[in-house]
């Protein structure tokens, strides 16, 4: 059943912003008033009208900002079913807005249980601002859902069928390198990493659009499921391990939305996918194992894997000396600590580039946040045996030295690196519980502002 459809029917929506309520409501007349007042309506939230047969005539939503993307994120759960229009939003970018929050409020998880509950419907009359936000929902379900995916169900094979369905809807090119496949192409960290599971590793490559545009590529981290591998994770920091593929469910959400809304790039998507399992061939603490870079990496902790398989990819990305690399990883619990699960952190080489990206970000609802490649921090990463160690003994600046390792396989090449949470541990409105896509409406918004006109 559609959440969104093109045309005006149903019952009429009043959306309205708190500083315009009290002068509507001057306007209405006594019965409206009377009713509200009975009610017990404050001016906030949703409040249902009758007509005089007692059907429902109207809703009635009062929100602080229609600024906010998410404003109108809990209007699906609170109305009854049915079909709805907006009655007094004439704004394509309020439409898209309300539209996008309505469609991912309307969010279910429902894969492993039934729901018979029906939904609302609501009618967009302005039809670009209807195919943005059903771009914009469809990409944010995308994400969610990979992410809820239990791992059973979610292993890299399965994650390459989610990229193949994706790509194959656009006519991107797809393939990939699979098992001992991977050494034999030198991709010797994603095979490391991934070949104790019983699921083989494997690199999702695929590329989109015109090759004379400018390049960009996208690059996730998917490790389907992390135990930690010989370091094993505790039972509690090991029950979420689904969502360790989050940066490549990041990745396929944002390649959706870029290529459904024909941005004039060339896209390519690289995603490296592992288990990190545990078993006679697992690599071990202590290890100094070899790069696609050719850098020798001294394993410290087997539990900071993410970071092992992106350097290989990271390489192959940089190889085409693409005008942008963006990669979206769930790579340190140090990010968490330093801005919360809510608010991703990304570093980048580029300063204008990360003032514009948080700008853009505020403006769509989808805040992110700079942090810094501090310099000095990268005597932490030298090792006495290899080039380097990939990861830091001791609590402090975790997601600095872990983007710093990443930075030692770009190069010069522009470069963005998103650390996000990809998990909603409270609900909000238009974001329920689990899964959650973070930065990427951030990410294409300023893509768009950059090449939109190319």
């Amino acid at each position: 059943m559609s959440v969104l459809a093109a045309g005006r029917q149903g019952t009429p929506l009043l959306i309205l912003e708190s500083a315009l309520y009290n002068a509507w409501l001057e306007q209405q007349p006594a019965s409206t008033r009377n009713w509200l007042q009975a009610c017990g309506f404050s001016g906030k939230g949703l409040q249902l009208l009758p007509a005089a047969d007692g059907q429902l005539q109207q809703g009635l939503f009062v929100c602080d900002s229609l600024d906010d993307e998410f404003a109108c994120g809990d209007l699906p759960a609170a109305l009854p079913a049915g079909d709805y229009w907006l009655e007094n939003i004439d704004d394509p970018a309020q439409m898209k807005r309300i539209a996008f929050a309505w469609g991912v409020g309307c969010y279910r998880f429902d894969r492993y249980r039934s729901n018979d509950k029906p939904l609302p419907c609501l009618y967009i009359s302005d039809g670009d601002a209807l195919r943005e936000a059903q771009h914009l929902v469809i990409a944010t379900r995308w994400v969610r859902d990979l992410v809820n995916t239990p791992a059973a169900d979610m292993m890299p094979e399965h994650l390459a069928a989610a990229a193949e369905t994706i790509a194959a809807e656009f006519g991107a090119h797809l393939r990939q390198v699979i098992g001992d496949d991977l050494l034999t192409h030198n991709f010797p960290m994603i095979h490391a990493v991934g070949r104790a599971s019983a699921s083989a590793p494997r690199l999702i490559d695929f590329s989109w659009g015109d090759p004379s545009l400018p390049k960009i590529t996208l690059v996730g981290k998917g490790v389907c499921f992390d135990s930690g591998g010989l370091d094993i994770k505790p039972a509690d920091a090991m029950r979420t391990m689904k969502k360790d593929m989050g940066g490549a469910a990041h990745v396929l959400g944002l390649a959706y939305l870029i290529m459904a809304e024909r941005l004039p790039v060339r896209l390519r998507v690289l995603i490296p996918a592992v288990e990190n399992a545990i078993s006679g061939n697992s690599f071990r603490p202590g290890d100094v194992l070899n790069t696609r870079k050719g850098s020798t990496v001294e394993i410290d902790n087997t539990d900071a894997e993410g970071r092992l398989v992106l350097c290989d990819a990271l390489t192959e990305a940089v190889g085409e000396q693409p005008e942008l690399v963006i990669d979206f990883a769930t790579l340190t619990g140090a990010c968490r600590v330093a801005l919360g699960t809510e608010l991703p952190g990304f570093f980048t080489n580029q300063w204008q580039l990360a003032s514009d990206l948080m700008q853009t970000g505020q403006s769509v609802t989808d805040p992110v946040w700079h942090l810094p490649l501090h310099e000095p921090y990268r005597d932490s990463l030298k090792s006495d045996i290899a080039d380097l160690v990939n990861s830091v003994p001791g609590p402090f600046g975790g997601a600095i030295t872990a983007a710093l390792y990443l930075e030692h396989f770009v190069d010069n090449v522009p470069w963005v690196h998103f650390d996000v949470m990809a998990w909603n541990r409270r609900k909000l409105p238009g974001r329920p519980l689990g899964g959650e896509a973070m930065g990427i409406r951030a990410v294409f918004a300023y893509l768009q502002n950059r090449y939109q006109n190319v």
